[in-house]
């Protein structure tokens, strides 16, 4: 299939699409480069053996997405574009609203004018709200602790009401839990700007000597060491987990589908640490400090689901994602170049 993927040079974006050029597809990548940088594409053109298709658009520009789609003969989106941090959702919750709804609508509204029938949208654990049971499951209600998770949770009812007024509409909802690591061949990876939000590069940035330590936050929580414990797993599984949803949209009559991609087995900040301490060969620096407002104890997927129904698991270990994320990091200790 021709694929349009939106926020394609991100983090997940990226080696989503060259898992989908691996699988047959044809990946084509939209971005406005608000959050990723343009020196993916080359990178991602030398692994993928060939140039990628690239527009520099951004999708909550309803006219530009128009004739995006319009002109592109595409039969299905993965949808990553939107901004994902939780404390400026916080700060800047208008932005947030109107970049991820935004971003939906204006997809929605091209698709459904030029005959795309089919999307996979990036969603997040975040929907499971912050008193959720664990392992957390599909069907569990929705909730949301901070804008950027009420942004996913109004983008999945957003998608349910679409489908519904098209029946010939297809929506794979993908509940991500903690993508970690990079591709194999430390080419390309995570590279959040300014502080980052999430565990894994923080302690990536420790082990190359960008930050002096790691801030563990709480080690009081009813856990077997004290730290939160968390589903993290390998990006690769997890692109992996977005092919295997579209050729599942291909066959299935449910107008909607919503699968966990996680791999049902939490770890601690304290065990993540030790693992990133044993892929770069030193011991990090780590200082415990009060828990953050807002954090649980622990969070992590039931996968069952997309294991019985897309045959997709998460396979690669914490040791793994540790070795691929310092290899990354180690080979480009301040991310990707700069744009020109």
């Amino acid at each position: 299939m021709r694929i349009l993927v939106s926020g394609g040079a991100g983090y997940i974006g990226s080696h989503t699409t060259l898992q989908l050029i691996a699988a047959g597809h044809e990946a084509v990548i939209v971005d406005d480069f608000s959050r990723s940088k343009r020196s993916v594409i080359p990178r991602l053109d030398a692994l993928a053996g060939a140039p990628i298709e690239w527009y520099a658009v951004d999708v909550t520009d309803r006219d530009a997405t128009e004739s995006l789609v319009a002109g592109g003969s595409f039969e299905a989106v993965i949808h990553f574009a939107g901004l994902k941090a939780v404390g400026e959702s916080v700060e800047q919750p208008l932005d947030y609203y109107r970049v991820n709804l935004g971003s939906t609508l204006s997809l929605l509204a091209a698709m459904g004018r030029h005959g795309v029938r089919k999307i996979v949208f990036s969603s997040s654990a975040t929907v499971y709200g912050e008193n959720a049971a664990v392992p957390m499951e599909e069907d569990f209600p929705t909730s949301a602790t901070n804008p950027y998770g009420w942004t996913k949770v109004m983008q999945e009812q957003i998608l349910r009401d679409a489908a519904v007024a098209d029946p010939s509409l297809r929506v794979a909802l993908l509940r991500y839990f903690n993508p970690v690591g990079a591709h194999a061949s430390g080419t390309i990876g995570e590279d959040p700007s300014g502080i980052p939000n999430n565990l894994m590069p923080l302690i990536a940035q420790v082990a190359v000597g960008r930050r002096e330590k790691v801030m563990v936050f709480g080690d009081d929580y009813p856990t077997p060491d004290g730290t939160g414990r968390r589903d993290y797993l390998h990006v690769e599984d997890l692109a992996a987990g977005h092919v295997a949803a579209l050729d599942r949209l291909g066959t299935t009559a449910d107008p909607v589908s919503t699968w966990n991609l996680g791999t049902g087995t939490p770890t601690s900040v304290r065990e993540m640490v030790d693992a990133f301490s044993r892929a770069c060969g030193r011991a990090l620096p780590f200082e415990i400090a009060p828990r953050r407002p807002g954090d649980i104890a622990e969070s992590y997927a039931d996968p069952s689901r997309a294991e019985t129904e897309l045959g997709w698991t998460a396979d690669r270990t914490i040791d793994q994602m540790c070795e691929d994320t310092w290899r990354w990091q180690s080979q480009n200790p301040e991310g990707y170049p700069d744009d020109e």
